[in-house]
């Protein structure tokens, strides 16, 4: 799905999704990774939401955001309120969501001018 922005040029800015990708700021990117307003980080190791542990997840608790947006991939997983632990003790509200979802709460997060964290999971395409 391709996403259209009204965005400020310089903000990291999901423009779009589908199987195997997404796309920020009209790059695609075939891993997983984590996009905030202004920093990409493309080599996040979990490749699927099985794949997460409280090591990957517990780094993002000093990260500054208003909302953490967890997209476990095509279909929305939760992960066990252990994994989850540093995030809830830093005091940081996570929503879990399917990565598709992930990217579009990013997107309007971001025209309110909020500070939103997307950890988004891309799955290999089929």
């Amino acid at each position: 799905m391709k996403l259209n922005s009204d965005l400020n040029p310089g903000v990291n800015t999901v423009t779009g999704y589908g199987a195997g990708y997404v796309a920020v700021n009209g790059r695609r990117y075939e891993r997983s990774l984590i996009v905030e307003r202004n920093r990409i980080d493309t080599d996040w190791p979990a490749a699927s939401a099985a794949a997460l542990s409280a090591e990957l997840l517990a780094p993002l608790a000093a990260r500054q955001c208003d909302v953490l947006l967890l997209g476990t991939g095509e279909r929305q997983r939760f992960p066990s309120p252990a994994l989850l632990r540093p995030l809830i003790e830093a005091r940081i509200a996570v929503e879990v969501m399917d990565t598709g979802a992930a990217c579009r709460t990013y997107n309007v997060l971001l025209a309110e001018g909020r500070n939103p964290l997307a950890v988004l999971i891309v799955e290999a395409a089929p």
